[in-house]
């Protein structure tokens, strides 16, 4: 078993907050383990509460053709987490105290898989990974080198969604990470679908 493999064992009997009484499924993470890239979120919806995976409802599957487009995706060259592993009631926000409560997960996921890159999806993830003050409008795309790791901020797939006019930057966005991919990943290979 990898360290990976027994922090998700770890994770999966959480019970540090209110969350862990009405989830289906602790939603740890996704995707390779040697991953350069970190992709986080807020927390899980109800579909992703239902699966166990992160972004598999129609924001997963837009984040997943966006991804695609820059030839990325989570069966060959990232990792997908989120901020809170249990699923909000009704999708709300989750508060500050069932972050805090749940943080050292994804700190520990991001120890272990050492990305070189990390992206936040929506507002509450770059507010508490890249700076509490952050406004998506105004600095999506703009990398940032904290702690060793280039952090960037985008809009989230569920706001696309409600919000259409915003793909075209989120897209932008996407094109400045796979350029940011070529100067600081040295084994990440993008890969492009052929159909």
């Amino acid at each position: 078993m990898t360290d990976l493999e027994k922090l998700k064992a770890d994770c999966l009997g959480c019970s540090a907050c209110g969350l862990a009484d009405t989830r289906t499924h602790v939603v740890f993470g996704v995707g390779v383990p040697d991953a350069e890239i970190l992709f986080v979120g807020e927390g899980p919806g109800e579909n992703e509460d239902l699966q166990g995976e992160p972004f598999v409802g129609r924001g997963g599957q837009l984040l997943d053709k966006m991804l695609a487009a820059v030839g990325l995706s989570r069966q060959h060259n990232i990792y997908i987490a989120n901020i809170v592993k249990c699923r909000p009631p009704q999708n709300r926000d989750p508060r500050p105290e069932e972050q805090d409560a749940c943080i050292h997960w994804l700190r520990q996921q991001t120890s272990l898989l050492r990305p070189k890159i990390l992206v936040c999806l929506g507002r509450i993830a770059a507010c508490k990974i890249i700076d509490p003050q952050f406004k998506v409008t105004r600095q999506h795309g703009q990398f940032i080198l904290k702690g060793g790791i280039w952090m960037m901020g985008t809009y989230h797939p569920a706001s696309l969604l409600r919000n259409p006019t915003q793909k075209p930057d989120a897209f932008s966005d996407f094109q400045a990470l796979r350029d940011k991919i070529g100067e600081v990943c040295a084994h990440t290979s993008l890969i492009y679908p052929t159909d």
